[in-house]
């Protein structure tokens, strides 16, 4: 009994091609008391890997969160099972606004202690006590209320290249530090202000809202399935969109576009553009944005230092590599000295 991938993304990739299939890219999350997470985590893995899904899933104590591809003519056959599971019966899917075959290439079902990263102790507060959920035609109507405050619950990379008119977007690279800026920047307005939260797919501002009502926020209100239902909703209703530019997304699309306007800038030569790329150094990997003319110039790198690394024999970078370790000291996103215009 296989419970986990043993191929590569090379062979994994290889074999799309030969299908020769449209696949969907979708999203989902639920929060629910999952008693054995490991035992959720083996059959999802089983189930899935025999329909092709590939993708991203972190199973926890406290629910799932699914971001993930599978050929478009086995989505029936993947919501029939979802339709199994009694906490996930009828979930909403959030399917992606861009579709890439090759979005995901490997099929990744882990344990986490938690779905998302927050850094809470959710017992603490009343993690079920949550905002408002506000479909797109009502966030238009509460982001023009001049008694709201809109929030980007995202990363400063996320926010860098896409985000609605007149959102707050807090410089920071966790979703844990997001939590106590924006409590101490709006302690004055928890009583006469709408308190409006939007993030991807919606999980993020789900504990987001729950914790900004326990610190006493009254009018708290969340998009319903975030930037990606928010924008299928603006096209299947004709609805005004109010988001700017591109929608960060977790896997090789990297991004979704939701707009014509191009709000960011190469971090090597200051020019508008809105695509990321990874420094070609493997002992770098940074997350950055770099230009099709800095690209060709930089060969891929975001520093001089990482160019002439990168031009080594293969087996002299990973002499230099040896024992660095994969931390966010290595994996960090878009923050270097050596990008002047970030």
């Amino acid at each position: 009994m296989q419970l986990y991938n043993k191929l590569s993304a090379k062979e994994r990739a290889e074999l799309i091609d030969k299908a020769g299939k449209n696949r969907l890219t979708l999203s989902f999350y639920q929060y629910a008391k999952i008693g054995n997470p490991q035992i959720l985590r083996n059959h999802l893995f089983i189930t899935w890997d025999t329909l092709d899904v590939l993708g991203r899933i972190y199973v926890a104590h406290e629910g799932i969160n699914g971001q993930l591809s599978l050929p478009a003519d086995r989505f029936n056959e993947f919501k029939a099972h979802l339709d199994t599971i009694s906490f996930l019966k009828d979930i909403r899917l959030n399917i992606a606004v861009e579709q890439d075959n090759k979005s995901f290439l490997k099929l990744k079902v882990k344990v986490r202690n938690k779905i998302v990263a927050d850094g809470l102790n959710d017992d603490t507060f009343d993690v079920t006590n949550k905002g408002v959920h506000v479909g797109a035609e009502q966030f238009n109507k509460l982001i023009e209320d001049e008694k709201t405050v809109l929030v980007d619950m995202r990363n400063h990379y996320e926010s860098e290249i896409g985000h609605f008119k007149n959102a707050i977007t807090p410089d920071v690279d966790t979703f844990r530090e997001s939590l106590d800026i924006i409590e101490d920047d709006l302690k004055t307005h928890k009583e006469d202000k709408n308190l409006v939260m939007y993030c991807t797919g919606g999980i993020r501002c789900e504990k987001a809202s729950a914790y900004f009502k326990h610190k006493g926020f009254k009018n708290v209100y969340q998009l319903e399935g975030g930037i990606i239902e928010y924008t299928r909703q603006v096209k299947e209703e004709n609805l005004e969109n109010k988001f700017l530019g591109q929608n960060f997304v977790f896997d090789d699309r990297r991004a979704e576009r939701i707009s014509d306007d191009v709000i960011a800038n190469c971090h090597q030569c200051g020019n508008p553009f809105d695509v990321h790329t990874n420094c070609a150094n493997a002992a770098c990997h940074l997350l950055f944005i770099q230009c099709d003319s800095c690209k060709e110039a930089m060969e891929n790198c975001c520093s001089s230092e990482c160019m002439e690394i990168n031009r080594l024999p293969y087996e002299e970078q990973k002499k230099l590599r040896k024992g660095q370790g994969n931390s966010n000291d290595i994996f960090k996103k878009g923050r270097s000295k050596a990008l002047k215009f970030k």
